[in-house]
């Protein structure tokens, strides 16, 4: 309930902000295909979105990887496609032509050539007549691969937009997770996942846009696939891309020997967590595995707790089997993104313990398929509090990685037997546990003395470091007595995590004497991966930040609005300080205070600067005094993002990056239209028919043109056309009639 009045607030500061941005339409990107690609690679991807019509670089997170701006399909309205329609008839049509009149000129003799045959006709038939028919074929190609790309009615408006950009990952590139946004003249677009792999890749043809389905009609949305792109053959291992259509399943066929323990992991719902729309709904990735003989030998819908599916099979003799990767219900659109690894390569199930306490060596105790002589990412002895992502290195391959906390109190690891009052471990606060659930039904019980009225915490942590662990925790006193209960407590800061299955307890002693802390699996589950750490100590209180949105567009010599929500921990209410940190030149922020009331607040930047050549990183920090101390905390980026149709959630991100634009800005045309014709050709369609007599001065009859269509209708005529030649889709004669032709109606 927190969490929904906090939202409900910031809903509020949203739409205020909103009213402050309105005709700043942020750039948005639903997916990006392929996600992700080999190192050493230069590939093309696509990225569909919305208000992209005018993006001009690409930024990707971290180093090794770059990216350029290759084509920007913004979505075409009737008009326009129709004008690139009449214009591949023409250029069709001069095909037919010159091809006819070569046809004819290689018929007669040079004699009569030389005699009838005009110098115009003449030069079609040297090589710069076949240079010229090559630039008409390849105009046409042009038009004819965009107007494919045409859906008038798309599944869903925010993917409508498409820009294809071309990326280099260089060889030498850290494998795993980046962040890729797309910039345009206005600002910068939200982040989403692309992966940098080490397996070659196989990628899929990309979907043109979904379109969408009518009641009765649904077939006519259904991608008509050929037969022989309904399975591929791969070689392990490698990496698989795709997008799943509506009633799609994809096959791949590969030949496999015996001993051979697979590894076959899935990415969907991690690439793309939070969907453009309501409809069709999140891809729910679903795997099966067949034999030769079409048997099914393994199926995953998903993996543990998390959505993507993961299949571990250990071969049992030679042959082909066939992989095959659907929707759970069918469903499909371009946002439907998979990334598949298939092999022999490493896979973290389980790390043990999940932590350790900063600036003491550690070497956790790792399960897994393929780890035979792998090597563990070291852990870090010179970083303070917070999560490290540890991998297992096996024969170039890295694993999985997995959390790693890192925290300051003291820690001791679970003994058994502890499931009871009688064989209660002892523990002194404040102390974190390490321990595990370790088959099912199992509790464990963690004595310690308080005294009245003293505050105790007890907080677990394990789903938050990917433990399968569904915790449940009670207090009691030496009688047994229940004294205070929890079962899941919602953490904010939990970004994608749609089941907050920690559990969290604070609770005043109610005299001196021994209490006892249990824990459990709610659903009585157990295993040697069912870890946690448990913190058992005096309240520590203290605050996160997270700031959105993760990006900011700002008109010249003006200002913006970020949002900061305040994560505020073991019952902290103190004020918090808000600021920007260190800000460029030509920004600033007036300091803004959160009361102890408060969860969520505004924060205004400002600029006098007219722009900004490239998006800049700012940075907003809170601070406040606890314990004495003056504490300062980092705002970390974030995406507010909606699941279920209710339920939010603040989305980290890497950076909060801000671009300040001229609103009056008109980038220079990108190509430069020749001379036009004074009247429209013959075989134009005329934007004006309808014509009145008149007198003249003379006493002669005149013909008056009359308009057919207003100022108003003639200017977007214009900006149609003038679009489409700015992007190489009309030829300078076949604009220069159609601007004469508005010109006329006017």
């Amino acid at each position: 309930m927190r969490f929904i009045s906090a939202l409900q607030s910031g809903l509020a500061v949203f739409l205020i902000a909103f009213s402050v941005a309105r005709g700043q339409p942020r750039p948005y990107i639903g997916f990006v295909y392929p996600a992700g690609g080999q190192q050493g690679a230069t590939f093309q991807a696509r990225l569909g979105g919305q208000g992209l019509g005018d993006a001009n670089a690409v930024l990707v997170s971290g180093s090794g990887v770059t990216a350029r701006l290759a084509e920007n399909y913004s979505r075409l309205n009737n008009e326009e496609v129709q004008l690139l329609n009449e214009q591949l008839r023409i250029l069709r049509r001069q095909i037919l032509s010159d091809s006819a009149r070569s046809d004819l000129m290689k018929a007669e003799s040079p004699a009569m050539m030389s005699e009838s045959t005009p110098t115009s006709a003449t030069t079609n038939a040297t090589p710069d007549g076949a240079l010229e028919e090559e630039t008409v074929r390849l105009q046409m190609a042009r038009i004819e691969k965009r107007t494919l790309e045409y859906v008038p009615a798309p599944a869903s408006e925010s993917l409508a937009s498409l820009v294809i950009i071309e990326v280099t990952v260089e060889r030498d590139a850290e494998p795993g997770e980046r962040e890729i946004r797309l910039v345009t003249l206005r600002g910068v677009s939200n982040p989403l996942t692309f992966l940098v792999g080490q397996a070659p890749e196989l990628c899929r043809k990309p979907m043109v846009a979904a379109r969408q389905q009518v009641l009765g009609k649904e077939a006519q949305a259904l991608r008509k696939r050929p037969p022989e792109e309904e399975e591929d053959r791969i070689t392990l291992p490698c990496v698989l891309n795709g997008q799943i259509a509506s009633g799609e399943v994809n096959r791949y066929r590969f030949e496999a020997r015996q001993g051979q323990r697979l590894v076959i992991t899935t990415l969907g719902r991690q690439l793309v967590p939070f969907i453009a729309d309501a409809v069709p709904g999140w891809f729910q990735p679903v795997l099966a595995l067949y034999d030769a003989r079409g048997k099914e030998v393994a199926y995953d819908d998903d993996y543990r707790f998390k959505p993507d599916p993961a299949l571990f099979y250990e071969v049992p003799k030679d042959g082909e089997y066939v992989l095959a990767i659907r929707d759970s219900l069918y469903r499909g659109r371009e946002d439907f993104v998979y990334r598949i690894t298939i092999g022999e390569v490493p896979f973290i199930t389980s790390i043990f313990p999940l932590g350790g306490r900063a600036g003491v060596s550690a070497q956790p105790e790792v399960k897994g398929w393929n780890l035979e002589g792998a090597e563990l990412t070291p852990v870090r002895t010179d970083a303070g509090a917070g999560i490290q992502m540890l991998a297992a290195s096996r024969k170039g391959f890295l694993s999985n990685r997995a959390p790693f906390a890192l925290d300051l109190l003291p820690e001791v690891p679970e003994q058994e037997p502890n499931n009871t009052l009688t064989t209660a471990q002892k523990v002194d606060l404040p102390i974190i546990v390490n321990g595990r659930i370790d088959h099912p039904g199992d509790w464990d019980v963690f004595q310690f003395l308080g005294k009245s009225n003293d505050t105790v915490v007890a907080e677990v942590r394990a789903r938050r470091l990917d433990s399968p662990l569904d915790s449940v925790i009670k207090l009691t006193d030496g009688n047994g007595e229940l004294l205070a209960f929890n079962d899941d407590h919602e953490d904010l800061g939990a970004g994608i995590n749609t089941h907050h299955a920690d559990s969290y307890l604070m609770a005043r002693l109610p005299a001196d004497g021994p209490f006892y802390v249990h824990i459990g699996d709610v659903a009585r589950q157990g295993g040697e991966e069912y870890g946690y750490r448990l913190r058992l100590s005096a309240p520590q209180p203290d605050f996160e930040l997270r700031v959105v949105p993760s990006s900011l567009g700002i008109r010249s010599k003006s200002s913006g609005v970020l949002t900061v929500y305040a994560l505020r921990q073991d019952g902290f209410t103190g004020p918090i300080h808000l600021s920007l940190k260190d800000p460029p030149p030509g920004f600033s922020s007036s300091p803004v205070t959160l009361s102890s009331t408060q969860s969520v607040a505004r924060l205004t930047i400002k600029t006098d600067r007219v722009a900004t050549a490239e998006p800049i990183t700012l940075s907003v920090v809170g601070s406040a005094r606890i314990a004495g101390g003056e504490i300062t905390h980092p705002a970390v980026a974030a995406e507010d993002r909606m699941q279920a149709f209710l339920w939010r959630h603040l989305v980290p991100a890497k950076d909060l990056r801000a671009l300040v634009f001229d609103p009056a800005y008109e980038p220079p045309p990108k190509r430069i239209a020749h001379a036009r014709p004074v009247i429209a050709a013959a075989n134009a369609t005329p934007l004006v028919t309808n014509t009145v007599s008149g007198t003249n001065s003379a006493g002669g009859t005149n013909l008056v043109v009359a308009p057919k269509f207003t100022k108003q209708q003639v200017a977007g005529r214009l900006k149609e056309l003038r679009f489409l030649f700015d992007e190489g889709m009309l030829t300078d004669e076949f604009y220069g009639e159609k601007v004469a032709e508005c010109e006329a109606s006017q």
